[in-house]
């Protein structure tokens, strides 16, 4: 019998073991999904109010309290009508805002996988109101034992061949590889894969629309992606993929570096080619039926390269009549302005003329 009971208690530790390393995954995956709502929501000690209000304690405070945010009427209504936050009714806002809540402003598609909305909530119930992640004690001890259980690299790896520092190891060619990313517009570099504008359509809405518009227009003061010919010639022109940029390789470059913002790397080389190709249809470039790989990439031209030139230049060559630069005194007059950055469209408009002064002579 006594036997019996100690294996009972061992299992019972054992189980209370995996249930806090299971615990500590779900978070630690949360946390890398938060990643695409960091752009908005901000978590953390004297996290700022954004384009959404800071997420410090959400599970704990009420619903809609948060001092300095402007919330929607229609958020504000959900709130009079009893709303509180728990996990059904996180998981089914998290799912479709827009849809949860007519009105809200929070213009994001929503996430669609179950499992990342569980462990995207059990993240945020995670987060105390002071911002901090508390994790308990028995799941800091499970992370240093898993830790404790990792291999040393044998020490000759440790040692750089040049024998001088004697800090770190050489980098490992799988290394450098996952580093080596960057694709170059001859192509160079290109990831094996392929993706169509239908497969891209369905990306786009889900990791990108939320910032760029569902045409790439842009939201708010987010970047315009399609659009803008012929009007590189006019005051205010449209910068786009379809009108300025010069290579398809810096779009799949960026894309894949970078985006979605927040979660940057989260898409596979596949994705990259769809999303890819969907802008290349924004911009119609191509048809409803393309399909983008590495073996057609080549032939994509975007419409303005042929107005950028490479500079060949091996140095920094003075113009042969640079004077001596003026350092001090070197206006007759008072300064005053001449262009303002509404014009350069880096600022919001402003009846304020001193908001949006950028040049003077």
């Amino acid at each position: 019998m006594l036997k019996c009971l100690k294996t009972l208690s061992w299992l019972a530790v054992v189980l209370l073991l995996c249930q806090h390393a299971q615990l500590l995954a779900d978070i630690e995956k949360g946390e890398q999904l938060y990643r695409q709502c960091q752009g908005c929501h901000s978590i953390g000690p004297d996290a700022p109010n954004g384009f959404g209000p800071q997420l410090n304690g959400v599970f704990e405070r009420d619903a809609g309290s948060v001092a300095g945010y402007d919330y929607s009427p229609a958020f504000e209504k959900t709130v009079g009508q009893g709303l509180r936050w728990n996990n059904t009714s996180m998981d089914e806002f998290l799912e479709a805002p827009m849809d949860s809540i007519r009105g809200t402003r929070m213009a994001f598609p929503g996430v669609k996988n179950a499992d990342d909305r569980k462990e995207l909530i059990e993240y945020l119930k995670h987060i105390g109101l002071d911002g901090e992640l508390p994790l308990t004690k028995k799941v800091k001890a499970i992370r240093k034992k898993a830790q404790a259980k990792i291999s040393p690299l044998p020490a000759e790896t440790l040692i750089p061949q040049h024998g001088v520092l004697h800090l770190g190891r050489a980098a490992l060619d799988e290394e450098i590889l996952a580093w080596d990313i960057d694709i170059r517009p001859d192509g160079a570099g290109l990831p094996e894969g392929s993706g169509s504008v239908v497969d891209g359509t369905e990306l786009y809405d889900n990791a990108c629309a939320a910032c760029h518009g569902i045409f790439g227009e842009g939201s708010g003061r987010w970047p315009v992606l399609a659009g803008g010919q012929g009007t590189l010639t006019e005051e205010r022109p449209e910068k786009t993929i379809g009108s300025y940029w010069p290579y398809l390789s810096t779009v799949f470059d960026y894309v894949r570096r970078a985006m979605p913002f927040g979660n940057a790397r989260s898409l596979s080389d596949d994705d990259v080619y769809a999303i890819t190709a969907y802008l290349l249809f924004l911009n119609d470039l191509v048809e409803e039926d393309f399909v983008l790989s590495s073996e057609n990439f080549n032939s994509v031209r975007l419409p303005n390269e042929a107005n950028f030139i490479a500079d060949n230049r091996q140095q920094e060559m003075p113009a042969a009549d640079a004077a001596e630069p003026c350092m001090s005194n070197c206006l007759p007059q008072p300064a005053r302005v001449t262009q303002r950055a509404r014009i350069l469209d880096v600022t919001p408009d402003s009846n304020d003329d001193e908001s949006d002064t950028v040049a003077i002579e």
